[in-house]
Formats: structure tokens, C-alpha cells, sequence
């Protein structure tokens, strides 16, 4: 993989007037087949969360979904 999607991101989201502590993380990772798969986690700091995998036909539509994800989550207040 290259650029800076070589290593996971993980992004945090923490207002203690709301209760909130929150986590995203976004990672690639290629697949048997010549796939490349973007696995996001997410949930409450300190727990599990859930985990969804979608899998893209190039490193390049899997970088745009990364770069996406991303750009929506910093808007929404992670850091």
C-alpha cells in the first residue's frame, strides 16, 4: 500500500458534558484475491464497537472511500 493509508487512523471524539467518548478507526488491508478491503470500527472508548469490511476492486476506489470517510468524520467533530 502507499501514501499515508499504510497505517490505520484512528480518530477520537470525547465531550464529557455529553457522556461521549467515542472512537472510529479506518484501516486497509489487501485480500487473497487482489482485492483491497477498508475495515472501519467505531464505537464507545474502552469497548469493542462494531466493525463493517468493504472491499473495493482497486487500492484507488478503496483510498477515495477512505478519504471520504475521513473528511465526514472530522466534520462531525473527531480529531
Amino acid at each position: 500500500m502507499t501514501g499515508s493509508f499504510s497505517t490505520p487512523l484512528r480518530l477520537h471524539r470525547i465531550d464529557p458534558t455529553r457522556n461521549m467518548a467515542r472512537f472510529y478507526l479506518l484501516s486497509l488491508q489487501h485480500t487473497l484475491f487482489g482485492e483491497v478491503s477498508l475495515i472501519r470500527q467505531w464505537g464507545r472508548i474502552g469497548g469493542e464497537g462494531q466493525k463493517k469490511v468493504e472491499t473495493f476492486a482497486s487500492e484507488d476506489d478503496a483510498a477515495r472511500a477512505w478519504a471520504r470517510l475521513e473528511r465526514i468524520k472530522r466534520r462531525r467533530g473527531y480529531a
